[in-house]
């Protein structure tokens, strides 16, 4: 699941696993374990290539062009073994996922969980399906960023969902979370959970 795709048995689809802005860590292990016992080929990329500072992870936010690349480069390789993929990112990781999106490549289902919802650099067209789930208490996503997320989702003709849950804080999926304005929230850990397998589902199935 680390540095290297993760195939069992049968699995013809695959999941991207983007780790927030502390980088992997045992809450990718948790969450890589439960999807793949649900038969998906996972893989954890490091998108850093370093340590996980302000400084990394403000420099790729700023810099879309250099984050789309590493994103894309670490979907390649899931593509290679599997031949439908998803991909899925907390905090700094969902901002990824969406700007995997925003490139086009063949992914076909994103879910950015309480991640960074706008760019400095729109998509004029995104084939993929795209779940953003944020909490309502948020201070990183205020009402204004979800507002510019549906607006430029809507220009992009993506098919695309915002789920916000009210009461929940930023960080909501990662248990133990202790950075300030943050919280983890079981319910809003639960449904977003059901939110992204319903979304994986349909796309496959649908």
């Amino acid at each position: 699941m680390f540095d290297t795709v993760s195939v069992p048995a049968g699995a013809t689809a695959g999941i991207l696993l983007i780790h927030g802005g502390t980088g992997r860590g045992d809450h990718e292990r948790e969450r890589g374990s439960r999807l793949a016992e649900l038969g998906y080929a996972v893989y954890a990329p490091d998108l850093f290539g370093g340590p996980p500072t302000r400084e990394a992870i403000m420099g790729l936010v700023a810099n879309p062009a250099e984050l789309r690349a590493r994103v894309v480069a670490a979907w390649t390789e899931l593509a290679a073994a599997v031949p439908i993929t998803f991909a899925v990112g907390h905090c700094f990781g969902g901002l990824a996922a969406l700007e995997l999106a925003r490139t086009g490549v063949g992914v076909r289902a994103v879910v950015s969980l309480h991640g960074g919802l706008t760019t400095t650099a729109p998509a004029d067209r995104i084939t993929a399906r795209v779940l953003a789930v944020t909490g309502a208490a948020d201070a990183f996503c205020p009402p204004a960023q979800r507002a510019a997320f549906e607006a430029e989702m809507t220009a992009a003709g993506a098919d695309w969902q915002l789920l916000v849950l009210g009461g929940a804080q930023h960080g909501f999926s990662v248990p133990g979370i202790t950075r300030e304005a943050c919280a983890y929230d079981t319910v809003a850990d639960r449904r977003s959970w059901r939110a992204m397998l319903a979304l994986f589902d349909d796309t496959m199935h649908g």
